[in-house]
């Protein structure tokens, strides 16, 4: 059995794909987004084995969204689009498969029966999803929405996610620490923390050699020993 979850914000075409899928006896379709912010929280939730995916959305393209996801979490990976196939050749050797818009049937079985097969292409980043973040996808009180990076003060985990702590909002996001040191400038002052430079206005040594940030809006972020050197240097701190 497949599991396949499908994300595209135009309804009519999540509903062309979900019925094609629904004549393949041996496809389940977990779920549907209108968005990837709401793709990311359901690849993490449900691990589908493949997702069908539109690379033109609005706020955060589909090429961006996959760039987002831990190699670990990251299933197949089939673009569906309205691109013309001229344009889609710079994908074809980074995913599983594309679709073009409107689908047709038996593209569609051809690339049902590739998946079944197996074989699985090896993580790569694919064109455009290895730049470096300017916003990050969060989820905050029944809402989604983007915190522009030079907003964020620090970022955090405890047992509820990923916190995202902004001047004025904050929230909880589907990116690993991993991912957001990798693809922004925070920084990692603690094992469980990532820091905005540009929104520290005070550190604070302590007696154990450890120390703690003051951040603009006078919140306290912990800095360990192992990272306190990096951070002074960082700063130009002698």
């Amino acid at each position: 059995m497949l599991t396949a979850l499908i994300i595209d914000d135009e309804a009519p075409s999540r509903e062309e794909l979900k019925a094609l899928l629904a004549a393949a006896p041996d496809v389940e379709v977990l779920g549907e987004c209108a968005n990837a912010i709401e793709g990311l929280s359901a690849i993490h939730r449900l691990r589908p084995d493949v997702v069908f995916l539109d690379i033109q959305m609005p706020r955060l393209s589909g090429l961006e969204m996959v760039g987002m996801i831990d190699a670990s979490a990251l299933p197949q990976i089939v673009f569906v689009t309205a691109y013309d196939e001229h344009a889609l050749k710079a994908f074809e050797e980074h995913a599983a498969d594309y679709l073009l818009k409107p689908i047709d049937p038996q593209r569609l079985a051809r690339t049902l029966d590739w998946l079944r097969s197996g074989v699985r292409h090896s993580p790569r980043a694919f064109p455009g999803s290895t730049e470096k973040l300017r916003q990050i996808p969060c989820f905050g009180r029944n809402r989604i929405f983007l915190l522009a990076l030079d907003e964020v003060e620090f970022i955090h985990t405890d047992l509820a996610g990923v916190q995202v702590i902004g001047n004025q909002r904050q929230g909880t996001t589907e990116l690993s620490l991993k991912i957001l040191q990798e693809r922004t400038s925070l920084i990692r002052c603690h094992r469980q923390f990532l820091v905005n430079l540009d929104q520290i206005t005070e550190i604070e040594l302590l007696d154990n050699g450890a120390a703690e940030i003051i951040t603009r809006s006078g919140r306290r972020v912990p800095v360990s020993r192992r990272h306190l050197r990096e951070m002074k240097d960082r700063l130009l701190i002698p």
